[in-house]
């Protein structure tokens, strides 16, 4: 089966320097969550791996993070989709934990608990962060320019990064994936 991963802020959701605290913070980016139901519509497994760092700083608590997610799955069902597992790192920077990307413990735990390989597999994310990430862990590192991405894609362009795709916009990204498999 067909998988790929996807940060969260900044690519599904609008992202905030001050953290998004509540569910009501949580605003999707257009057309973020018909491109998931896209995915899953197409036969994609679609994992979230996202740093949580908001945690340590005790800006919100588990139960309010899972409010969100909720809120997220049931958007994404209401269009017919689904998300497959969201995984997080619940870490402080200075923890120096594997999981918090761009370490791969996140990837490492979707393999555990879904008995999947994802090299080879669509890495979406905004940050530099999570193209380490999917280049570590041998997925395919695509960047969208929402969230920090604009800033990411000079970092990349300064480094003469040229062999990671750029899209405006988690949407775009999608529809240019599904377009190359429906071509393969």
């Amino acid at each position: 089966m067909k998988t790929i991963v996807l940060d969260r802020d900044g690519v599904i959701n609008q992202d905030s320097d001050d953290y998004i605290k509540s569910a009501e913070e949580f605003i999707p980016i257009v057309g973020s969550i018909e491109a998931i139901a896209n995915l899953s519509a197409a036969g994609f497994r679609v994992f979230i791996a996202t740093n949580q760092s908001g945690l340590a700083r005790q800006f919100f608590d588990e139960d309010i993070l899972s409010e969100i997610h909720h809120l997220l799955c049931s958007m994404v069902e209401q269009l017919g989709g689904a998300i497959d597992g969201i995984f997080y790192c619940p870490h402080h920077p200075d923890d120096n934990c594997s999981c918090r990307k761009p370490g791969t413990g996140l990837l490492e735990q979707i393999e555990s608990e879904f008995a999947c390989k994802l090299a080879g597999s669509y890495f979406v994310g905004d940050s530099l962060k999570d193209i380490q990430a999917a280049q570590a862990f041998g997925c395919k590192p695509i960047l969208v320019r929402t969230g920090k991405g604009t800033l990411t894609e000079s970092v990349l362009r300064s480094n003469a990064v040229s062999d990671v795709p750029v899209y405006e916009s988690l949407s775009s990204a999608i529809a240019d994936i599904l377009e190359i498999e429906r071509n393969d």
